[in-house]
């Protein structure tokens, strides 16, 4: 189990890869952009695994005016 905190809030769980994240916190990879720790990975990237203490950013995007 690791410690990260993930769009600003505490959480803890098994090391995952950011891709594995991003499908379980979004459940889509479209639109979809990850920071850790203030830096943009790229999806090319997102194989990625996490470590203790990261501070992981998803945002997506968003239709309408």
């Amino acid at each position: 189990m690791i410690s990260y905190t993930l769009n600003g809030k505490l959480r803890q769980g098994p090391a995952c890869s950011v891709a594995e994240l991003v499908d379980s916190e979004v459940g889509t990879r479209t639109g979809v952009a990850v920071a850790i720790d203030g830096a943009v990975v790229p999806a090319s990237q997102w194989s990625r695994t996490l470590a203790e203490g990261n501070a992981v950013d998803i945002l997506t995007a968003v239709q309408g005016g």
